[in-house]
């Protein structure tokens, strides 16, 4: 079964600066590989055969690193934005989608099996499927309630809060793409919300393995200092 995918590369890393200001996000190294070569080699090992790189700060780079794809057994090509189009804008772009790609972030870690992903998306009646994590938010106070007359009324010390939150790897039938308008600026929350708004139905499928965004500075360090005790799970074959 031939299956596309394709990624988004064209932010400009602004919060992972002073790092970015030489190089792509996409590129920056983890261990022996660029972040993104770690997401181009799990999917030629799941067996995504097309891959597109939408692109566009230092695109000229980014080309010149994985040309078509060859060195790694798939095909590779580029959609180049020729102005900031958000995460979901850029698929207008590309005109030769199949009927259920992966969609995802070119700066994400995970163990998840992409294609037992996808084709769970392509099983479901959903237009979307949202690859989700589970996280924990600990607040580092004691947290004080209060009635209306200033008393104290109940106190939890340092309490936590569990949430899911977007992975940023999807699951998108081309169909969806009817929403976006052309040449305009437009992300994956406007879309989440007009999503719902026609009460289309949009998936949660959470994840319970590795994830890692690697958009701060501290994420990065993190994924290096965790990237040769995950390496066997994150780089099939590697």
């Amino acid at each position: 079964m031939s299956r596309r995918a394709v990624i988004l590369a064209g932010g400009r890393g602004t919060r992972l600066r002073p790092y970015t200001v030489v190089l792509p996000k996409p590129l920056m190294p983890i261990g022996d590989y660029p972040i993104l070569e770690v997401i181009v080699r799990q999917l030629a090992h799941y067996g995504f055969s097309h891959i597109t790189l939408a692109v566009s700060h230092q695109a000229e780079i980014i080309r010149a690193f994985f040309g078509n794809g060859s060195a790694w057994g798939v095909t590779i090509d580029y959609s180049l934005e020729s102005q900031p189009l958000g995460t979901i804008g850029p698929l207008r772009l590309i005109d030769d989608l199949p009927e259920s790609f992966l969609l995802m972030n070119g700066d994400v870690l995970t163990d998840r099996h992409l294609a037992d992903f996808l084709d769970e998306h392509v099983g479901s009646d959903a237009g979307f499927t949202i690859s989700a994590a589970r996280r924990e938010h600990l607040i580092d106070y004691g947290v004080l309630e209060m009635d209306d007359a200033g008393r104290l009324s109940g106190f939890t010390e340092k309490p936590s809060t569990q949430y899911l939150v977007s992975m940023g790897v999807y699951g998108v039938n081309r169909s969806v793409l009817a929403h976006v308008p052309p040449a305009t600026p437009y992300g994956f929350d406007t879309l989440m919300r007009d999503l719902l708004a026609q009460g289309q139905r949009v998936r949660v499928s959470p994840h319970h393995g590795y994830w890692l965004d690697i958009g701060r500075p501290d994420d990065y360090m993190k994924a290096i200092d965790e990237f040769a005790d995950m390496k066997a799970r994150l780089v099939p074959n590697g």
